[in-house]
């Protein structure tokens, strides 16, 4: 048979590369049996398929009948589902003023709160406008006070901190906890 990589490393072994004396085959339409290399060799030539070496950890290792290019596109495909499976951290901000009034606070308290049950992390700012950076212990206290309120609900990860004409504050989901 050829060889059917490209130049790149090998990933699996194919064919006359596998050199242990007996592997276990398995595949669709053969049942899995432990059979000396040449014999399982021999069988995917008869069906002009290759011989692939699946887990080659295993006692014996196991091997497949299979087409090797598709083997390899089934392999990128079933990762590239799982990068896109995986958890993307989502951020959502809040915004406040220095002189944010208790009922503007508690409306976007609740927004925080959803957006941390739903498992987003939340960064929460305080933007001075002109001459307002004086005021900027209260933007502190304002960030300290949802980060209390929002306590049970997520974790601090970044204290407030002042940048530029913006004091913000990141606050991660905690981790849901399962009820017995």
């Amino acid at each position: 048979m050829k060889d059917l990589r490209k130049n790149n490393s090998p990933e699996y072994r194919i064919n006359k590369e596998i050199r242990v004396p007996f592997v276990r085959l398995v595949g669709d339409n053969v049942e899995p049996v432990v059979i000396p290399t040449r014999e399982a060799i021999q069988k995917a030539e008869a069906q002009e398929l290759d011989l692939v070496e699946i887990s080659p950890n295993a006692d014996p290792p196991v091997v497949k009948i299979i087409d090797y290019q598709k083997f390899l596109y089934q392999q990128k495909k079933r990762q590239k589902e799982i990068q896109a499976n995986s958890n993307k951290d989502i951020i959502k901000e809040i915004r406040f003023g220095p002189q944010t009034d208790e009922h503007d606070f508690n409306f976007k308290l609740n927004h925080a709160k959803t957006f941390l049950n739903d498992g987003c992390k939340v960064k929460a700012y305080v933007f001075f406008k002109g001459r307002s950076i004086i005021y900027k212990e209260q933007g502190e206290i304002l960030l300290l006070k949802l980060a209390q309120a929002l306590e049970e609900y997520g974790k601090i990860d970044k204290m407030p901190v002042l940048e530029g004409k913006r004091m913000q504050i990141l606050l991660t989901p905690k981790p849901k906890q399962v009820k017995k």
